[in-house]
């Protein structure tokens, strides 16, 4: 039988590898998705903790959570999208200023 602690194992596993991925990764587009899987690992937890309880308000907040999630990825990947534009790299360490 799966209970809570399964999948709470299973949100606290996909944080930590999106948290080592932003730590360690070059690549903003890689940085970006690692924390995207530490959001949805964020909604995981909230979902099992719903269904635990037997109440909607984690489902609630999951919906919430999508929504905003939806347009942060317009924004960032935007952002993303001017920045290579402008320096033609993606790469962490090639965008460490913020002048030209």
């Amino acid at each position: 039988m799966i209970g809570l602690n399964h999948y709470l194992l299973l949100s606290a596993a996909l944080f930590a590898v999106g948290f080592f991925g932003v730590l360690l990764r070059k690549n903003t587009l890689v940085i970006y998705m690692c924390l995207e899987l530490m959001l949805i690992a964020s909604t995981l937890a909230l979902v099992a903790f719903s269904r635990f309880n037997g109440t909607m308000d984690g489902n609630v907040f999951v919906f919430f959570i999508l929504t905003v999630a939806a347009a942060e990825v317009a924004v960032g990947l935007a952002i993303i999208v001017a920045l290579f534009r402008k320096r033609q790299t993606i790469q962490v360490e090639e965008l460490n200023a913020l002048k030209n």
